[in-house]
């Protein structure tokens, strides 16, 4: 880290706690942060520093501060300590961990309230509560788009890899049994043909040469015409599939729609959808798609808060802070409407809170983000 951003990190660090330097008093809201301060993933950290700096701007009231300190990254001795330095503070809620593989560690501190922006479950577990993009979310966004798209055979794709027993897992609790599921294998050699078994490719090839042979030896007009056509094809023949949803990121997403494209898919009849990419460009340039649909926090929202973060710090945030900045959101409504935080309960609310990431619902001690849809066209984000 150069001492630019040494210097910087200081003064946020400095700005976040100023209030405690000049005010103990019991009606502040003291709010803890675990962060990987230091290390390999300090970027991380610090760039959650700032996104909370730019909340707290936001929220202007001079008793919320920050209390962060460094937890390192799936780092027990370290985490533990983090914890312990900021349970002496007083705090009794905090923004944290990152990785949800810290979970069983920080159950320990039943008495502390832990916001993570992890995405791995949506539900409130013990003493922590995930607000971090579930694939629950993604997958109801979805599917209630594919409806109202009138498709009635979908195929819910995702890769062999150290993710599939959590997405089949998380599947069976939807009860989304009138789906069809294709586990693929990630490696783009293998994956091309196994699509080609998903679409039928070979029998549709056959069926195109057959058509084809039944005009070859005709003269008549409507013949030629006929055949014309059908050596502009390369198939012939749908695919037993209206919709399919493709729970992939990167290289692998994009392996998957050339495939998918390769074996003749009709994009005109199929509609092609995937989870959230975070606004990722480089999907701008898989040419072989006109339109990708998937759900997304709100894209306007979204660039204001990566405008104001580069205005104020000359560097772009990591996509999971805009998750902090609504977790102190989430806190500080807490803190008002109840006076105070003393359990979990204290956030099971009955109206919808509406974020930066969008609008978020607490229902059954379980969290659901409203997520819009987002389509790909023409090099652009577009709103659906």
């Amino acid at each position: 880290m150069n001492k630019k951003i040494l210097i910087l990190v200081s003064y946020i660090i400095l700005f976040i706690n100023s209030n405690l330097l000049g005010n103990e008093k019991n009606d502040n809201l003291k709010i803890g942060l675990l962060a990987p301060l230091t290390g390999e993933y300090a970027d991380l950290g610090n760039s959650l520093l700032y996104s909370l700096q730019l909340a707290l701007e936001e929220i202007g009231d001079e008793k919320v501060f920050i209390i962060p300190r460094d937890a390192g990254f799936n780092e027990k001795d370290k985490l533990n300590e983090a914890i312990k330095d900021i349970k002496s503070q007083g705090v009794k809620v905090i923004i944290g961990p990152i990785s949800n593989e810290d979970f069983n560690e920080v159950r320990k501190y039943s008495e502390l309230i832990f916001i993570s922006p992890s995405n791995i479950s949506p539900k409130f577990t013990s003493n922590i509560i995930s607000i971090g993009i579930s694939l629950e979310s993604q997958l109801k966004a979805l599917i209630n788009f594919i409806k109202k798209q009138k498709k009635k055979k979908t195929v819910i794709m995702f890769p062999d890899n150290n993710y599939t027993n959590f997405i089949e897992r998380k599947l069976k609790e939807l009860n989304i049994n009138e789906m069809k599921t294709f586990i693929y294998n990630p490696n783009p050699q293998v994956l091309t043909g196994e699509i080609e078994v998903l679409t039928n490719y070979a029998q549709r090839k056959r069926n195109l040469e057959l058509r084809k042979k039944m005009f070859e030896d005709k003269e008549d007009e409507q013949s030629i015409k006929t055949l014309e056509k059908l050596e502009q094809l390369y198939t012939l023949g749908d695919v037993d599939f209206d919709s399919v949803i493709i729970i992939d990121f990167g290289n692998n997403l994009k392996s998957v729609l050339t495939s998918l494209v390769y074996t003749e898919v009709d994009q005109k009849r199929v509609l092609f959808t995937t989870v959230n990419q975070w606004f990722d460009e480089s999907i701008f340039y898989e040419n072989t798609i006109k339109n990708l649909y998937y759900p997304s926090v709100n894209y306007d929202e979204f660039r204001k808060y990566n405008k104001k973060y580069f205005k104020k710090f000359q560097t772009y945030p990591n996509e999971i802070t805009i998750l902090t900045y609504d977790a102190l959101g989430l806190i500080y409504y807490a803190w008002k409407k109840n006076g105070k935080i003393n359990s979990i309960n204290d956030f099971m609310f009955k109206n919808k809170i509406k974020g930066k990431i969008g609008t978020f619902s607490f229902k059954d001690k379980n969290v659901f983000q409203e997520l819009d849809i987002y389509k790909t066209e023409n090099k652009k984000f577009i709103k659906f």
